[in-house]
């Protein structure tokens, strides 16, 4: 390409960069807030947890529920703080692979990204696409968890927070493949 050619592409691509931050924009501030309403639901835990046992220790009245409680949050927790994780590239993985292949061979390695992060949200969307008819079922049926009595609670919170986490989780990917590529420095 010369650099006429470069220069005629330039606005083009200033203009996909300006799209795709302006459609990354709410995604990573409704990531961030899921993963602020996780970190919420971890120090709500801490303070159940502290006073379950201070009551079952102080007292011998444990606190009614606890255990459904924990149960219950900590599949929130993973579910709302995973879209923050996927957009802030933290995901656990093993990319040994593709540091040293992006040492030797950056377009392969960023090549080979996208391809990680395209079938990434082909998983995702598939979760979602199934997590949705189990969410209206569990909707309609008012069906809930735990011991009558002692602690119950509804199951479609659950359902909800892993469909929503999916589908933004797959957005979140999605903006990824489609995201502008890195310049090359010459």
């Amino acid at each position: 390409m010369t650099g006429a050619d470069d220069q005629r592409g330039a606005p083009v691509v200033k203009s996909y960069r300006c799209l795709h931050r302006a459609a990354s924009r709410p995604v990573h501030i409704a990531a961030l807030g899921a993963n602020a309403t996780g970190t919420l639901m971890v120090l709500a835990l801490v303070g159940i947890v502290n006073y379950d046992m201070l009551a079952r220790t102080l007292a011998n009245q444990p606190l009614r529920g606890t255990i459904e409680l924990v149960q219950f949050a900590m599949v929130l927790i993973v579910f709302l703080q995973l879209p923050d994780v996927i957009r802030a590239g933290r995901l656990t993985r093993s990319d040994g692979f593709l540091g040293l292949l992006a040492t030797r061979a950056p377009r392969a390695a960023g090549l080979l990204q996208r391809l990680i992060d395209l079938l990434s949200f082909a998983v995702m969307a598939l979760l979602a696409v199934a997590s949705f008819p189990v969410f209206i079922e569990m909707w309609h049926s008012q069906d809930y968890f735990g011991i009558p009595g002692v602690f119950t609670a509804p199951w479609w919170p659950i359902k909800l927070t892993v469909l929503a986490s999916a589908a933004l989780c797959a957005i979140i990917f999605a903006l990824k493949v489609l995201g502008p590529g890195q310049e090359q420095k010459n």
